[in-house]
């Protein structure tokens, strides 16, 4: 599943070519991936038919796109001068979901499920695809709703402080600026589970899922079942360091791809895979502990019916380990 890196490549990507554009017509080609716009796929179209994109934000592994229409802005506030309240077009790319530029030559990919056509640019594509082999993500038209702490809602060109209402209930992310290390720390603290789980809990911080777990906590020398009530200031300082540079690297590759399910606006691939420390290496030397030469095999731990990676030199398991 694509997680904070991939889809903030995928929202980069976007906004270069569809800010300030106008949606001229939408297809809906198969309703099952409108599920989520309880109105059907009718509505959906006519919300999206004439607005402007205003921009790509995003909060975690939650994109989307406030839009401007009938000259109202429906993404700046979260009530305009109208008292029109702010919305926008939520995307959930899920396990497969891609959001691809075409050109409208380009013939119809073989899982594409919405069709957004846009207002002529240059040389730029005309069309925005939605395409989605297993079904799990979608589009909907959400309503924007003003952020509990005032702040912006999440990564955008232009950040304002509105939220798509699906993601108001998550925490800020390790890239977002107005992350608050202070606030995080302290609701870890409190947490007395596991590290790992702690770092998937999206109420707690978002956008890290399984690998970029499993790599920060590698770089941060931790195990995933250390006890958060045992985590002293400076391993959670370094722990939070590990996770914004692991996330770094991964969007300077491209994100990470195992197949052809994850690639970006372009259809392009990220290539991070080949950088990764800990996921999925079960039965290679580790490469902290070989370039100090010491001889580590990295091994697999079933965790929540997943995996976790980890180097029995450089991140023992604790005695008092929680899962």
């Amino acid at each position: 599943m694509p997680e904070l890196p991939e889809v903030e490549v995928v929202r980069r990507g976007l906004v270069n070519w569809v800010r300030g554009r106008t949606i001229t017509g939408v297809d809906v080609v198969d309703p099952r991936s409108v599920r989520r716009h309880t109105l059907g796929p009718e509505d959906f179209a006519g919300n999206l038919e004439g607005a402007i994109v205003l921009d790509v934000a995003r909060r975690g592994k939650f994109l989307w796109m406030p839009l401007q229409e009938d000259g109202v802005s429906r993404g700046s506030t979260g009530s305009g001068d109208s008292g029109v309240p702010g919305v926008a077009l939520m995307a959930h790319l899920g396990m497969s979901g891609q959001l691809l530029m075409q050109d409208s030559s380009v013939p119809d990919e073989k899982h594409l499920k919405v069709r957004l056509r846009l207002s002529p640019e240059g040389a730029m594509p005309e069309q925005l695809r939605f395409v989605d082999q297993r079904i799990f993500g979608g589009l909907f038209v959400t309503t924007l709703v003003p952020t509990d702490d005032g702040g912006p809602g999440g990564i955008a060109e232009d950040p304002v402080p509105v939220i798509a209402e699906e993601a108001s209930h998550i925490a800020r992310d390790p890239l977002d600026p107005h992350f608050s290390f202070d606030t995080f720390y302290r609701r870890l603290r409190k947490r007395k589970t596991g590290l790992k789980r702690a770092l998937l809990d999206q109420g707690l911080v978002s956008g890290i899922g399984n690998i970029y777990a499993d790599e920060a906590l590698w770089r941060a020398k931790l195990h995933f079942a250390r006890p958060t009530d045992t985590l002293r200031r400076s391993e959670a300082e370094r722990l939070l360091a590990s996770a914004r540079d692991v996330m770094a690297d991964a969007l300077a590759a491209g994100g990470t791809s195992f197949d052809s399910l994850y690639v970006n606006v372009n259809g392009a691939s990220g290539y991070f895979e080949r950088s990764l420390n800990a996921y999925g290496r079960e039965g290679e030397e580790c490469r902290r502990c070989a370039a100090a030469g010491i001889v580590s095999i990295m091994r697999r731990e079933q965790f929540m019916n997943r995996s976790s990676y980890t180097c029995p030199v450089c991140q023992p398991r604790p005695r008092n380990g929680r899962w």
